[in-house]
């Protein structure tokens, strides 16, 4: 009889500590109860959950190729996202890198001006990531922005949290570290990744004929000007 109800006991314990399936989808579901940066563009907000990136979060992106195009491309990439941030919450935006090549005058066509962007340049990878997260933990950037080579899975992982608990967009740009060399075939606890490429400008639908001019001196006499 004691055993019967023994059993019948244990039974009921593990019915109650068995996940339901209600439970189970809970706690395989995403959490989206979070700040969302939007792109603004429909056709890449409708693929990422609540529409957009998530501000408090490690985000990745790296060039398609080796080619200085697509290099710039993902530069402007980032500086875009960051931008958009340092606009709504009217704070700097921390750039850190280990080699000096940036380009002002791009930065600000991707709407961040150098008067937003603080420069941080560091001697290596391993000084550069502690830039990154002891400048989250401070809170005084609204955004970050870092060049890197290598980072470990371990130190995305940090960068991931921080950036989570700061409620702060921390934007890692992987540089490549040989032509053939992938960064994105290394781990990683980033939020989102990116591999971004530059496209061919469409055509004008308007007919853009050129000729040449030869040289000559203008006449400011005339109300247009004059080529002799």
């Amino acid at each position: 009889m004691e055993q019967a109800e023994s059993s019948s006991m244990t039974s009921a314990a593990l019915e109650s500590s068995t996940p339901s399936i209600a439970q189970l989808r809970t706690i395989a579901t995403p959490v989206t109860d979070y700040r969302v940066l939007p792109f603004g563009v429909d056709a890449i907000d409708r693929r990422l959950a609540a529409g957009g990136l998530r501000a408090g979060a490690l985000h990745e992106a790296t060039a398609r190729s080796g080619t200085l195009a697509d290099d710039a491309a993902t530069t402007l990439f980032l500086g875009g996202i960051a931008a958009r941030e340092a606009a709504n919450t009217g704070g700097p935006v921390l750039w850190a890198t280990c080699r000096h090549d940036l380009y002002a005058p791009g930065l600000a066509q991707a709407g961040l001006a150098s008067a937003s962007v603080v420069y941080a340049q560091a001697t290596d990878d391993a000084a550069l990531l502690a830039v990154i997260e002891d400048a989250v933990r401070d809170g005084t950037p609204s955004a970050i922005v870092a060049q890197a080579g290598k980072v470990s899975m371990v130190a995305t992982r940090r960068l991931q949290l921080v950036a989570a608990e700061a409620d702060m967009p921390a934007l890692l740009l992987r540089r490549r570290r040989g032509r053939d060399q992938d960064p994105f075939s290394e781990p990683s606890a980033a939020w989102t990744r990116w591999r971004i490429g530059s496209a061919p400008s469409a055509r004008l639908e308007v007919a853009a004929g050129g000729r040449g001019c030869r040289k000559g001196k203008m006449d400011g006499r005339t109300d247009a000007a004059t080529w002799r």
